[in-house]
C-alpha cells in the first residue's frame, strides 16, 4: 500500500496534527489527576518536566521512523524484528490506538451527558460523534488535517479568552511556596503529566506522509509545545483559583473554574459552553487520528483495502467506550491506557531505534 501524491501532508499541518492529537481530555482532568500525585501548588512544574520528556520520545520516534523514508510503523517493523514479532508490536499499537479513540468517545459521552444533554442516553450521544468521524476519515489523511487546520485556530482563541477571563478569580498565594516541600513532589507527578502529553506517537506513521520528512524533528518540537503552554495555563488557572484543596475534590475542576465566574451584561453569561465547544473539536481530533491510525494498521497488516476496516472498527471502538460502568472505572481505562502509552513509546521505539541502526552498521561491515 504506497502512499499517493494527494495523501501529502506540509510540516505546518503535521504540527497541528500532533498538537490536535495530545491536547483532549487533559484540558479537564489534568490539573485534578496531578495535583492528586503532587500534593503542592507546584504542579506546573511536573507539567513542564513531562512535557520536555514527552519532546524527547517523540524525537526518537521521529528519528526512528526516519531510517525507514515513506514507510509507516506498521510497514518497517517487520523488518527490523522479523515478521512475527513486527506483527505482534503493530497489533499492540493498533489496540492502543483503538483503546485511545474509545476513550475519547466515552470520555464526550460522559461530560456532554452531565453537561449539556442530560438524560440523554450514552448511544444517542456516541453515534453520530463516530459516524461523523467515520465519514471525515474515509477521506484520508488530507480531510483530517485540513479539518485540524480549521479547528486548531478556534480552540486557542476560545481557550485563551477563557482562560483570561478567570484571572478574576486567581490568587497567586495559592500557588506559594514554590518547591515548599522540594523537589521530590514534583517529580511524583511526572508520570501523570508525561501520560497527559502522550500523542508524538503518531509520527510512527506520519513521518510516511510528509512533504518534507527532514523537517520532522522540529514539527514534533513545535507540536508538544503548544499543548504544553496549554496545559501549563490550564494548571496554573486552575490550581490559583480553587487551590490544591479544591481541586483534588473535583472530578472536572477546569469546568467547576468556568462556571465559578459570570460577566454579567455580555451575550454569554455562562462560560463553560465554550470550553465544552473547543473540548468537544479537541476529543473529536484525537477520536479521528487514532481511528484512521488503528485502520491503517490492519489495512497494512494484512494487505488488504483500508476501507473494510474503517468501517468495521465502528461497532468495535463502540463496545470498547461502554465498557467502564461508571466515572471510576472510566479513569481507571485512562491511567491503564497512559500505562501502556509509557512502555509502548517511551521504551519500544529507542529500542527498535538500537536494532535499526546496530543492523546498519552490521550491513556496511559486511559489504
Amino acid at each position: 500500500m504506497m502512499i499517493s501524491p494527494k495523501d501529502r501532508i506540509t510540516t505546518s499541518q503535521t504540527v497541528i496534527v500532533i498538537t490536535n492529537t495530545i491536547l483532549g481530555t487533559g484540558i479537564l482532568t489534568l490539573p485534578r489527576v496531578s495535583v492528586e500525585k503532587v500534593k503542592t501548588p507546584d504542579v506546573w512544574l511536573s507539567v513542564i518536566v513531562g512535557g520536555l520528556i514527552a519532546m524527547m520520545a517523540g524525537v526518537i520516534i521521529v528519528k526512528l521512523s526516519q531510517q525507514f523514508p515513506e514507510r509507516t510503523f506498521y510497514q518497517y517493523s517487520r523488518e527490523i524484528v522479523g515478521k512475527w514479532v513486527g506483527g505482534g508490536l503493530s497489533l499492540l499499537i493498533i489496540c492502543y490506538f483503538l483503546a485511545i479513540s474509545s476513550f475519547q468517545v466515552r470520555s464526550m459521552a460522559e461530560v456532554t451527558g452531565l453537561l449539556l444533554l442530560e438524560g440523554t442516553p450514552a448511544w444517542a450521544i456516541t453515534m453520530p460523534f463516530m459516524w461523523i468521524g467515520l465519514y471525515l476519515i474515509v477521506g484520508g489523511i488530507n480531510p483530517i488535517a485540513r479539518l485540524f487546520e480549521i479547528i486548531f485556530p478556534i480552540t486557542v482563541f476560545l481557550f485563551l479568552l477563557v482562560a483570561f477571563m478567570s484571572f478574576k478569580l486567581f490568587e497567586i498565594d495559592h500557588l506559594r511556596p514554590v518547591l515548599g516541600l522540594g523537589v521530590i513532589p514534583v517529580l511524583k507527578g511526572v508520570k501523570t503529566t508525561s501520560v497527559a502529553l502522550t500523542g508524538s506517537e503518531i509520527m510512527l506513521l506520519l513521518l510516511a506522509f510528509m512533504q518534507q520528512p527532514n523537517k520532522a524533528v522540529k514539527a514534533v518540537l513545535v507540536g508538544v509545545s503548544i499543548p504544553l503552554i496549554f496545559y501549563v495555563i490550564t494548571v496554573v488557572m486552575v490550581v490559583g483559583a480553587l487551590s490544591v484543596d479544591g481541586v483534588v475534590t473535583r472530578t472536572w475542576p477546569t469546568i467547576d473554574l468556568i462556571r465559578s465566574f459570570e460577566m454579567p451584561g455580555l451575550i454569554f453569561e455562562r462560560f463553560e459552553s465554550m470550553l465544552l465547544i473547543v473540548w468537544i473539536m479537541q476529543l473529536f481530533s484525537t477520536f479521528t487520528i487514532s481511528y484512521y491510525a488503528a485502520a491503517l494498521g490492519l489495512a497494512q497488516l494484512f494487505q488488504k483495502n483500508i476501507h473494510p476496516f474503517m468501517y468495521g472498527l465502528v461497532p468495535v471502538i463502540y463496545i470498547i467506550a461502554m465498557i467502564p460502568k461508571n466515572v471510576n472505572d472510566f479513569f481507571k481505562l485512562g491511567d491503564m491506557i497512559g500505562n501502556v502509552a509509557l512502555y509502548l513509546f517511551g521504551v519500544l521505539p529507542l529500542l527498535l531505534l538500537m536494532i535499526a541502526r546496530w543492523k546498519e552498521r552490521k550491513h556496511e561491515a559486511e559489504r
